[in-house]
Formats: structure tokens, C-alpha cells, sequence
């Protein structure tokens, strides 16, 4: 068993950092170590179950109608190629740091252990109201499929936003609760079921796919980018951060609107960062991690195009309905049919979602506890199962609570800053650890370095700064309560600080 003291920490005070060798030596000790049985394909499933969710089947009519029309098509293509730069540098330290937390493990090997406490108490936020805003989601559908069937449940069941006083959403709480069980059970368990489901899923996907086809007007594609339109102003915290600070005040349709709506349905894309939490959990990662990660986002990105040309093309965007476009759009066309395919397709493909936005998070929060910036008591493996169970369980309860009593939609926002603010920190600590230590072996090259990092930054930055200022003041707010944290437990309980002589 390797020891903390086999390899000193670099740097000193808030930004000493913990070396690669020293963090891949920490996986290896008996109690704090996770199964290896993750493959390439496994990674893929991971990224396509997280990525393709409400996404694909409501942003897509919202955007079209609102902000780009048919070239939505374009839109889905560019936000797909700022996260591929995001993804070039996740590839990179996943392949060269193979360690459980993703961002936070890769901002603590390069920019120091404060920047990388604050990206992990970034992700716990991100992933939990991303797990809860989700099976809040799935939850829906669920009803509306019960519904359809003449089996109702009683408002003060369905959740805050249904019942007329109390209310409390027993589906979601159920939902997250199984899952959490299933975690706990096991990496090839938890794959397996995603494997299934995605599968359901994407037939679903290429189904309306394939037979939206059939009834494609290619009038309705005229014209293809609508004449540019100011968009309505906001006001106070409501209102862009870029519209605060600079004056600028975005544009639907025309070019810019293409842009404007690629900063909406980046959204669709938030998810695929997740594949790298699992990188200790792979059997080779130096070399499906990468695979894993840019298969499972060019997979999306093409079914999101092809979905958008299909959906705009059967319906004129200025008649798409923005809440359920897909299923409206073949109820329009005379096959009501689909519309009931897509809800079932959308209630299943939520369940990979939440599971594997819940798996991250508890990977990351079982780093954090390794590295004594939590209590270590979470960073115990079960005995059998090689899991981390004792965070699984404690997230797992406490989302379930959550997504059972509370109305978050608005909350949602920061599900999308703090992935956004995940990117900036894995593209600025490619660039420095390729100074810091140009030693280092490294089974994927990000290509262009500094030119793709720092091009993943600036589109980063630029889709934060189109978030509403409010977004940026709770997460200001919880990024406060992170740091006093910080200096009131993990500074004085941080392995890596004791290991200093």
C-alpha cells in the first residue's frame, strides 16, 4: 500500500497541488479503492444516456420558434463544437490522470487545492440540482403516461407544482432512491441497466427520426435563417449579464440569432463532462476515455441535427409549439401515434440521466473525502462491491427529499453556469500542467495547445456571460459558502497540507 509521504505535494499554502503520481498512488489503497470494469463502449453509453434528455425533445421547437428558426440545425452544431473543445481537454487529464472527481481531480494536479475545492463544490451543485431538476422532469412524463392510461395520482403526490398547498412528487422520490440502490450495487450494474435504456431511447429518437422524413415539407425550410429581430429586453437581475455589463443586447434570427440560440441549446449538451468522473472505474482508461468521450458527443450531436432538420421541416417554425415541438409536430401531420412514442421515449431516456448525473456527483464527493477535503468516513468502499456507498447513500437521500418536495425550475440555471465554470477551470489546467510538468506521459494530446484551451475558454465565458445576472448571484452566493467551508474544515483536514514537513 502506497502512503501520502511516498511522494510530496507541490506549491504551498491555498495553491499547493497534489501530483499525478501521488493521486493515481491513492487509488490503490485496499479501502479507498473502485472497481476497474468500465469499458470504451460502456463511456459511450455513459455520455449518450446523460446527454440526450428534455433536451432533444423540447429546446428543440423553443429555439426554432423563438431565436433561429430552421437553422437551429447550424445552432446544434456549434454549441456542439464548444464542447468539443471542452471534451479535446477532458480527454487529455482523464487519460493522463485517471482518477475519480474529473474536473476537480485534474484542477488539483494543476492549479492548486483551493481552485480545485471550488470546482468540486461547483460540481456537487451542478450535479445535485441536475439530478433533481430531472426527476423532477421524468416524473412528468411519468404522470402524463399514467394519465393516458386512466391511472391518476392524487395531487398531493404529484409534487409542489401540481398539488393546490402541499405536495410532494413520490415518483421522483422513488425514482432517485432506486437508483441510488443501484449505484451502490455496482459500476457494471449501473451499466447494464444504462445500456438497456439507451438503447430504448435512441430507437425512440431514430423512429421519429425516420418517419418524421416522411413527411418533410421542404417549403417549411424557407426561409432558412429568418431576418434578424431585436430581442426583448430584459431588466434588472433578469436580464443577460453581457446586456448589464457591455450594453449588448442579443438578437433573434439572422446570424447572431444563430449564436444566441447556440447559447440556449448548449444546454442539451450539459452531461458529457460526467463520462470523466468514471475514469478510475476504466478498465484502460489512457485509452477509452477519450474514445468514450468524443464518440458519445459526435453520436448526440448528430441525432440533435438531424432531429432539428426533421422537426423544422414538418411544421413552419413560426407554428412549432415550444413545450412537447416533436409530438405536436406529428399530431399535426395526422399521426398522433408518435406523440405518445416520443413521451415514452423521453420518460425512459430520463432515467439514465438522473442516474448518471447522480453517479458523478458521487464520484466527485468520494474524491473530495480521499483527499480529506470532506470527512474521510465518505471515502470508504463497500467491501464487496468496490463502491464508494456511504456518499451514494447520503446524496441519494438527501436528492431524493429534494426533487420530492421542492419546485427548483428556476434553480436549473445553475445547473448550466456551474458546468460552464467546470470547463474554464479543465481548459486553464491543460495549459499549465503541459507547463508545470511536460514529463508526464500522456496517452491523449489535446491538439493545438494553447490555441483549443483558450478558444474553449473564451466560448465558455461567452455563454456565462448570456446567463441572467440573478444566475450569477446564487451561484456567487454558493460559491461564498464553499470557500468558508474551505478555510473552517478542509484547510486544517487536507492530506495533502499534512504531508508537509
Amino acid at each position: 500500500m502506497s502512503t501520502q509521504q511516498d511522494l510530496p505535494p507541490s506549491g504551498d499554502g491555498l495553491f499547493r497541488t497534489k501530483t499525478v503520481e501521488q493521486s493515481i498512488r491513492d487509488t490503490e489503497e485496499p479501502e479507498h479503492a473502485l472497481r476497474k470494469s468500465l469499458s470504451a463502449l460502456d463511456l459511450t453509453v455513459f455520455g449518450v444516456g446523460v446527454i440526450i434528455g428534455t433536451g432533444i425533445f423540447v429546446l428543440t421547437g423553443k429555439v426554432a420558434k423563438e431565436t433561429a428558426g430552421p437553422a437551429t440545425a447550424i445552432a446544434f452544431v456549434a454549441a456542439g463544437v464548444v464542447c468539443a473543445l471542452a471534451a479535446l481537454c477532458y480527454a487529455e487529464f482523464a487519460s493522463t490522470v485517471p482518477v475519480a472527481g474529473s474536473a476537480y481531480t485534474f484542477a488539483y494536479a494543476s492549479l492548486g487545492e483551493l481552485v480545485a475545492w471550488i470546482i468540486g463544490w461547483d460540481l456537487v451543485l451542478e450535479f445535485a440540482l441536475g439530478t433533481a431538476v430531472v426527476a423532477v422532469g421524468w416524473s412528468g412524463y411519468v404522470r402524463s403516461l399514467m394519465d393516458n392510461a386512466g391511472w391518476h395520482l392524487p395531487d398531493a403526490l404529484s409534487g409542489p407544482d401540481v398539488a393546490d398547498g402541499f405536495g410532494f412528487d413520490i415518483l421522483a422520490f422513488v425514482l432517485v432512491l432506486v437508483l441510488t440502490v443501484i449505484l451502490v450495487l455496482g459500476m457494471k450494474l449501473s451499466a447494464r441497466v444504462t445500456t438497456v435504456v439507451v438503447a430504448i431511447k435512441v430507437t425512440v429518437v431514430l423512429i421519429v427520426i425516420i418517419a418524421g422524413l416522411f413527411f418533410i415539407d421542404t417549403a417549411n425550410y424557407s426561409p432558412f435563417i429568418p431576418k434578424a429581430q431585436p430581442q426583448p429586453s430584459g431588466s434588472g437581475l433578469d436580464a443577460p449579464l453581457i446586456q448589464l455589463i457591455f450594453g449588448y443586447e442579443p438578437t433573434n434570427f439572422g446570424v447572431m440569432g444563430i449564436f444566441t440560440a447556440a447559447s440556449v441549446v448548449f444546454f442539451a449538451f450539459i452531461g458529457f463532462d460526467v463520462v470523466a468522473t468514471a475514469a478510475e472505474e476504466t478498465k484502460v482508461p489512457q485509452r477509452d476515455m477519450p474514445r468514450g468521450i468524443m464518440a458519445s458527443l459526435f453520436i448526440c450531436t448528430a441525432l440533435y441535427v438531424a432531429v432539428s432538420i426533421v422537426v423544422t421541416g414538418m411544421q413552419h417554425y413560426t407554428e412549432l409549439s415550444v413545450s412537447a415541438p416533436l409530438a405536436d409536430a406529428f399530431k399535426a401531420v395526422g399521426h398522433p401515434f408518435y406523440a405518445g412514442v416520443i413521451s415514452f421515449g423521453a420518460a425512459v431516456g430520463l432515467t439514465t440521466v438522473c442516474m448518471i448525473l447522480l453517479l458523478g456527483q458521487t464520484r466527485v464527493f468520494f474524491a473530495m473525502s480521499r483527499d480529506g477535503l470532506l470527512p474521510r468516513f465518505f471515502s470508504k468502499t463497500h467491501p464487496r462491491f468496490r463502491t464508494p456507498y456511504r456518499p451514494t447513500i447520503l446524496l441519494g437521500v438527501l436528492i431524493a427529499v429534494i426533487a420530492g418536495f421542492t419546485s427548483i425550475n428556476e434553480l436549473a440555471t445553475l445547473v448550466n453556469i456551474g458546468t460552464l465554470f467546470a470547463f474554464v477551470v479543465v481548459a486553464l489546467g491543460v495549459i499549465v500542467l503541459r507547463r508545470t510538468r511536460p514529463d508526464l506521459h500522456r496517452a491523449f494530446r489535446t491538439p493545438w495547445v494553447p490555441l483549443v484551451p483558450i478558444l474553449s475558454v473564451a466560448a465558455s465565458v461567452w455563454l456565462m456571460l448570456n446567463l441572467p445576472a440573478e444566475t450569477w448571484l446564487r451561484f456567487g452566493i454558493w460559491m461564498v459558502i464553499g470557500v468558508i467551508i474551505y478555510f473552517a474544515y478542509g484547510r486544517g483536514h487536507s492530506r495533502v497540507s499534512r504531508t508537509r514537513v
